[in-house]
C-alpha cells in the first residue's frame, strides 16, 4: 500500500503557489471552486492509487475548522 507524502517535493514551492495564484486571477468565486474541483479530479486520476487519495481527503478535511 502507498501512503500520502506529505513533504514537499517541489524545487521550488513559491513558484508553484504563483502558478495557482495565476491561474485563479480573474475568475468569479464559482469559477475558482470548479477550477479546484476540476484539479483535484486531474491529479487524483493522475496518482491513481483511492487509498492515498482518501487518505488526502481525510488529511485535507481535518485541516479545515468546521463552521459554527
Amino acid at each position: 500500500m502507498n501512503h500520502l507524502n506529505t513533504q514537499s517535493q517541489f524545487t521550488s514551492p513559491d513558484d508553484f503557489y504563483q502558478q495557482l495564484i495565476d491561474a485563479h486571477r480573474d475568475l468569479s468565486l464559482e469559477q475558482s471552486h470548479a477550477m479546484n474541483a476540476a484539479l483535484v479530479l486531474l491529479l487524483s486520476n493522475h496518482i491513481g492509487d483511492l487509498d492515498v487519495v482518501a487518505d488526502a481527503l481525510i488529511q485535507a478535511r481535518a485541516a479545515v475548522r468546521p463552521a459554527y
